[in-house]
C-alpha cells in the first residue's frame, strides 16, 4: 500500500514537472557553405519537445547498439566485417527527420544505424549481426547487407551503391510520385570514378537524387587531406549544386535535408550534401583506429561536439526535458539492447537447406549447384 501511494505521488510530481517544461524552442544552426546556390537552409529552426526526445532516443539507441556490437565482436559472437556508426548518429537521424518514410535511401557498409532509422527493430539487427534466423536478412546478410522497405542496403563494394541510388532516383522520376532517393557514400568512396558517372547521368536527366557524402575525416586509415586533391566534397559535383553541413548537429542536418529534398522534388535535378562528421571507432573492427590519429583527437571530438550530448544539453538548458526523464530513457534503451542481445545469442542459426533460398523473387523452386557438382540445393523464392 505504502509503495502504491509513493508511486501515485511520483506520477503527480512528474505530471506537474512536465507541465512546467517548455513545449518548443528556437535554435540557431550553423550556416551551410554553398556551391552554385543563391540561398541555403534557414539558420534558425524550431524544435518541439516531442521531436527532441524522439531524436535523443533514436540516437542513443543507435549508440548503445553499436557499443554492444563492439562487445559481441570482441567475444567472437559477431564475426566477419563489422563497421560501427557511433559518433555519426546525427547524420542518420537528421536525414530521416528531413525526408519521409516513402522516400528511398541507400548507403554503404556502415549501415546498422540506417537500418534502425528505416524501421527495423534492434532485435532483428542484432540477430542479423550474429547470423541468426530471426535477423532482418534471415541471418544471411550480416553486418553489411540489411534491407527494409525503401532501404536498399548495406552495400559491401566501395562506392557501388551510388549508381544504384541514381537508378532508384530514376525509378522515382519514372513513376512520377515526387519521391526522392538519398544516396550516401563516405569521403573514402568520393574519389571513385563511378560516383562521377552517376553525377553526370543524374544531372543530365534531372534525377531527384540527394547525393550525401558523410565525411568522417578518414577513409579507412587515410586522412582526407592525403587522399583527395580537393576536400570540398560538396563542390565536387561541379555542375551540381552542393552544401556543406555540420554533421554533428541533428537540427542542422534536418534543415539541410529538408532544403535538399524540396530542391529535388521541385524538379531541379540532383543536389550534393557533405556532412562533416566523425567516427569514434576504427574503420572496421579490425582497425583499432589510433595508428593514424591520436586518442586526444578522438577525445576532443567526444567532449566538444558529440551529437547526443549536444542535443541533450540543448534540451535541458532550454527546459525542454529533465535530467530524470533522460535517465529513464537511457535505462529503457539499455533494457531493450540487453533483451535484443539475449535473442541474438539464443536464436538458432539458419539450417543449410535455407542457404540458397531467395536467389530470385517469385520464381518456381529451382535446383542450385553446391560447392561441388554432386551437392544439390534447392532455392525457394
Amino acid at each position: 500500500m505504502h509503495s502504491t501511494l509513493l508511486q501515485g505521488s511520483r506520477v503527480v510530481i512528474s505530471a506537474r514537472s512536465f507541465a512546467d517544461l517548455t513545449p518548443q524552442a528556437s535554435f540557431d544552426i550553423k550556416r551551410c557553405d554553398l556551391h552554385r546556390l543563391d540561398e541555403g537552409p534557414s539558420v534558425q529552426t524550431v524544435l518541439t519537445r516531442e521531436d527532441g526526445l524522439r531524436y535523443y532516443r533514436t540516437m542513443q539507441t543507435m549508440r548503445r547498439m553499436e557499443l554492444k556490437a563492439d562487445q559481441l565482436y570482441k567475444q567472437k559472437i559477431i564475426r566477419g566485417f563489422c563497421h560501427l556508426y557511433d559518433g555519426q548518429e546525427a547524420c542518420a537521424v537528421g536525414i530521416e527527420a528531413g525526408i519521409t518514410p516513402t522516400d528511398h535511401l541507400i548507403t554503404a557498409y556502415r549501415s546498422h544505424g540506417y537500418t534502425y532509422t528505416r524501421g527495423v527493430s534492434v532485435k532483428e539487427i542484432m540477430a542479423e549481426l550474429t547470423g541468426r534466423r530471426g535477423g532482418v536478412a534471415k541471418g544471411k546478410g550480416g553486418s553489411m547487407h540489411m534491407y527494409a522497405k525503401n532501404f536498399y542496403g548495406g552495400n559491401g563494394i566501395v562506392g557501388a551503391q551510388v549508381p544504384l541510388g541514381a537508378g532508384v532516383a530514376l525509378a522515382c522520376q519514372y513513376q512520377g510520385k515526387k519521391e526522392v532517393c538519398v544516396t550516401l557514400y563516405g569521403d573514402g568512396a568520393a574519389n571513385q570514378g563511378q560516383i562521377f558517372e552517376s553525377f553526370n547521368m543524374a544531372a543530365l536527366w534531372k534525377l531527384p537524387c540527394i547525393f550525401i557524402c558523410e565525411n568522417n575525416k578518414y577513409g579507412m586509415g587515410t586522412s582526407v587531406e592525403r587522399a583527395s586533391a580537393s576536400t570540398d566534397y560538396y563542390k565536387r559535383g561541379d555542375y551540381i549544386p552542393g552544401l556543406r553541413v555540420d554533421g554533428m548537429d541533428v537540427l542542422g542536418v534536418r534543415e539541410a535535408t529538408k532544403f535538399a529534398a524540396d530542391y529535388c522534388r521541385s524538379g531541379k535535378g540532383p543536389i550534393i550534401m557533405e556532412l562533416q562528421t566523425y567516427r569514434y571507432h576504427g574503420h572496421s573492427m579490425s582497425d583499432p583506429g589510433v595508428s593514424y590519429r591520436t586518442r586526444e583527437e578522438i577525445q576532443e571530438v567526444r567532449s566538444k561536439s558529440d551529437p547526443i550530448t549536444m542535443l541533450k544539453d540543448r534540451m535541458i538548458s532550454n527546459n525542454m526535458a529533465s535530467l530524470e526523464e533522460i535517465k529513464d530513457i537511457d535505462a529503457e534503451i539499455r533494457k531493450e539492447i540487453e533483451e535484443a542481445t539475449q535473442f541474438a545469442t539464443s536464436d538458432p542459426e539458419p539450417p543449410l537447406e535455407d542457404l540458397c533460398n531467395h536467389i530470385f523473387y517469385n520464381n518456381a523452386p529451382l535446383e542450385v549447384r553446391g560447392t561441388n557438382p554432386w551437392i544439390r540445393l534447392k532455392s525457394i523464392s
